[in-house]
């Protein structure tokens, strides 16, 4: 099912006035990508066991489907959407084993996606989620960086063009969104 670009971002113009047709003509073109986003989503939480990728897509698309008239520009702001959705189903269903844990003694989610925040266990999806709902408070842009590095497996590359910002702004965001990051979630582990 391959599609040109124009037609590829004619279906998300559709998508985002409304027509939920034109998300579900959408996914199967990009699923293959979506397919990959959550596998490296996954593949970083190692801790979560009650999800596989294609139920991460799944559980995505059914989010995405619930977002009608969502402003989408192009694919790159697509997949850094359904990064967002994908996140936020990792942290509901980690909410869940927490919640399991308080009453169950499930273990916490780990994340290690190569220690890309320096010298920092990630302890839970939950933790990072409230880390970045606090950055994104100060500064949206580093936000969004983070989530759809971290969430969305984007490229450096990928990124800039998903925000419109240049490479090298990615990089400096990035570099300070990872330091910010470090240290509230340093500050978190000792509270």
């Amino acid at each position: 099912m391959a599609l040109g670009q124009s037609q590829i971002t004619e279906l998300l113009q559709r998508w985002s006035g409304g027509d939920t047709q034109a998300l579900d003509r959408l996914i199967p073109i990009v699923y293959e990508q979506l397919h990959t986003l959550a596998h490296q989503r996954l593949r970083a939480s190692p801790g979560e066991r009650s999800l596989n990728t294609t139920g991460l897509v799944h559980e995505a698309y059914l989010k995405l489907a619930d977002s009608p008239n969502a402003s989408v520009e192009n694919r790159n702001h697509f997949l850094g959407i359904a990064s967002r959705a994908m996140r936020n189903v990792l942290v509901d269903h980690a909410r869940a084993r927490a919640a399991v844990k308080r009453g169950g003694g499930l273990g916490t989610v780990q994340l290690d996606e190569a220690m890309w925040i320096d010298h920092v266990d990630l302890d839970a999806v939950t933790d990072l989620d409230e880390a970045l709902k606090k950055l994104e408070q100060l500064d949206r842009r580093q936000s969004s960086i983070v989530e759809q590095r971290y969430f969305g497996g984007l490229s450096l590359e990928e990124t800039a063009a998903a925000l419109g910002l240049s490479l090298a702004t990615v990089k400096r965001e990035l570099r300070a969104a990872r330091a910010w990051l470090a240290n509230e979630l340093i500050t978190q582990a000792g509270t």
